[in-house]
């Protein structure tokens, strides 16, 4: 089968996917050793993708959610690709969406009645004091759209109206954008890798996340602690423990109606109850040291060339039937009749 990995040059990019092209090449030898005929191609314009659509491959596997094009809108590869009609890998966009703005996931799930810590939105000057704050203090400020950590350190926990105004415009004045606000969860850090089998079953790895103490005697999973690999994933031992962040990171992917795989992030408060914090629909993938296939290894015992092996099932599958790749999720089904 001919496979195609396609990315763009991301060391920069905010945005979640499988990581950098040393990540994406550890994906490349392992569908190589699956007896693939494969291909790393990196994307950076329009014209590199037209050049996929005419080597025609059987498979795509999107390392990155889309393509950014300067003084352009960005290019999303599953839109492109489907109208394309070649198969690819993972969710369509209205449902990478969810992955991108952490907000929209959020009311979507609260919406369907899980259980996501308390939010609002925030910019420079929109409070003149703490009483106007709609949630109380402490809160834990954020970019509302960024991935791995980034934009958050020691001072996105705030507990002061003068922290909050300052991480506010720090964060403000530094992506270009509004700024997450969340109730603080004191309690433990979970991620959550999911596979969809074949047979609509899904895979699931849970672990236990524990960031470095920081200076201030607090527990931050940040960018910087993100780059070091110095916080620890272990194995979930407590069997009710796992099974209530099994449960809802299961209810999260199948309500975000997520295709092949993903991430979800939870945490608890003190007294242990769950709360979804965001989903990573297009998750790291460096070999040694990503989440998902670490949480695969830990949980389950697979090796990396199982977890690329359980990406692609899904993928090659669709490859493999009589189903048209435009009749995909994200497709547009207008072209069955006018092409």
């Amino acid at each position: 089968m001919h496979i195609e990995i396609l990315t763009t040059p991301n060391d920069t990019l905010k945005e979640s996917g499988f990581g950098t092209l040393k990540a994406c090449t550890s994906v490349f030898e392992s569908i190589q050793r699956m007896g693939h005929n494969t291909r790393l191609t990196v994307c950076e314009t329009k014209d590199d993708l037209d050049a996929v659509v005419k080597r025609k491959p059987d498979l795509v596997v999107l390392a990155v959610k889309y393509i950014p094009i300067n003084h352009k809108d960005n290019i999303w590869l599953s839109d492109y690709f489907a109208q394309h009609r070649i198969n690819y890998t993972g969710s369509s966009r209205d449902v990478l969406k969810f992955d991108s703005n952490k907000v929209q996931a959020k009311n979507h799930l609260m919406n369907k009645g899980i259980q996501t810590a308390k939010y609002f939105i925030a910019t420079p000057g929109q409070y003149k004091n703490k009483n106007e704050l709609p949630v109380k203090f402490p809160l834990f400020l954020k970019p509302l759209d960024a991935a791995n950590g980034n934009g958050i350190d020691d001072l996105s926990f705030v507990i002061s109206f003068i922290g909050y105004k300052n991480k506010v415009s720090s964060l403000y004045n530094k992506f270009n954008q509004a700024v997450l606000a969340e109730e603080y969860l004191d309690g433990r850090e979970f991620t959550v890798a999911i596979v969809k089998t074949l047979d609509e079953q899904l895979v699931v790895s849970a672990v236990e996340i524990i960031p470095p103490t920081t200076a201030y005697g607090l527990r931050i999973l940040g960018a910087q602690a993100k780059k070091d690999d110095s916080e620890f994933i272990i194995k979930i031992l407590d069997k009710q423990v796992k099974d209530r962040v099994t449960a809802l990171a299961i209810d999260a992917f199948n309500a975000l109606g997520v295709t092949d795989f993903g991430r979800i992030d939870i945490k608890t408060d003190n007294r242990g109850e769950c709360y979804f914090m965001e989903a990573n629909l297009v998750p790291g993938m460096t070999y040694g040291s990503s989440y998902f296939p670490k949480a695969c290894e830990i949980a389950n015992g697979f090796s990396y060339d199982k977890v690329i092996e359980l990406l692609l099932a899904g993928g090659i599958a669709r490859a493999e039937s009589t189903v048209p790749p435009h009749l995909y999720p994200g497709s547009d089904e207008k072209l069955v009749t006018t092409l």
